[in-house]
């Protein structure tokens, strides 16, 4: 099977690429960023996905399935770069995917864009609104790419469309949404509070997009790993001291003295959990977790 991968050079975009390669699959990327050590038989065009040279790799490679991974989840870009990459970039994917003859999308999110607010449930479904928009102004791009993807199971009903919202992804690489916050000696925490973290190793995630192909899955699926973690066990289990501190103390701390630099709309996010449901992705695909939730934070720690 013909897969474009769409952020191919990023850590997930690796780990599925060489999945979907041992299993046989003639696999070609698009990202901005290059490849250096990619194998051979892993064609990768530096693109912009809004672009012109991107449309054509649709146009004469015709892939039958597209995985959507080039979406900015960190804070380093300005925002309206992020919107941009996020929204516009998603766009222009199923455009391409709608117009060349895809035929099985699959658009790879995060589970941040249930959001983190006091009275949301303990654990989402499908069925719980993407809501991060209203409560950390900075997702609103990864909430509205959600939507859009999700919005072409209506629109063209015969590409089938996954949408994944994925848990935090953790493991020796080091990078992601999750490592950034970990990545200094110190971990904010908010005095009275101590959310459950929920996050699973990095190969666990690339594991099951591949799943989602192999399923020709169509709609839309939480995907988690192990047990949720208080993030005071997170921040002991990965080395880190955890820090508690009054709302306006920790914003001040931000970005100074060993703890990471967040925007004003993650202090939720040391309030209150995102921990999901994930049991309709486990029964369409039968996926089962090889880390565990310990094995998942001593693979980032010792790394």
């Amino acid at each position: 099977m013909k897969v474009l991968i769409t952020g191919i050079s990023g850590v997930l975009g690796r780990l599925v690429a060489r999945l979907l390669l041992d299993q046989g699959h003639e696999v070609f990327g698009i990202d901005r960023r290059p490849w250096p050590d990619a194998p051979r038989s892993i064609e990768v065009v530096t693109a912009d996905i809004r672009k012109r040279p991107a449309e054509d790799v649709f146009r004469t490679r015709r892939p039958e399935v597209v995985i959507h991974l080039a979406t900015a989840t960190h804070f380093t870009a300005r925002f309206e770069e992020r919107y941009r990459i996020n929204l516009h970039g998603t766009r222009r994917v199923f455009d391409n995917c709608h117009d060349y003859g895809v035929e099985h999308a699959i658009f790879v999110g995060r589970h941040t864009v249930y959001g983190a607010a006091v009275d949301a449930p303990l654990y989402h479904t499908e069925e719980s609104p993407p809501i991060a928009g209203s409560t950390f102004p900075e997702l609103a791009d990864l909430v509205a790419a959600d939507l859009y993807a999700a919005s072409a199971m209506w629109r063209w009903p015969s590409l089938k469309t996954a949408v994944l919202r994925l848990v935090y992804p953790l493991g020796p690489s080091r990078l992601g949404t999750l490592a950034l916050f970990l990545k200094g000696p110190r971990v904010p925490m908010l005095l009275g509070f101590d959310p459950l973290f929920h996050f699973m190793h990095e190969r666990d995630a690339a594991r099951a997009i591949v799943a989602t192909l192999e399923h020709r899955l169509n709609g839309v699926y939480n995907v988690a790993g192990p047990l949720p973690i208080p993030l005071s066990i997170l921040s002991h289990v990965t080395g880190r001291q955890a820090v508690a501190m009054p709302p306006a103390i920790c914003r001040m701390a931000l970005g100074h003295f060993g703890f990471p630099s967040l925007p004003p709309g993650a202090l939720n996010h040391l309030k209150y959990p995102i921990v999901l449901e994930d049991a309709p992705f486990r029964r369409a695909t039968g996926f089962m977790q090889e880390f565990d939730e310990v094995q998942t934070m001593e693979s980032y720690r010792w790394s």
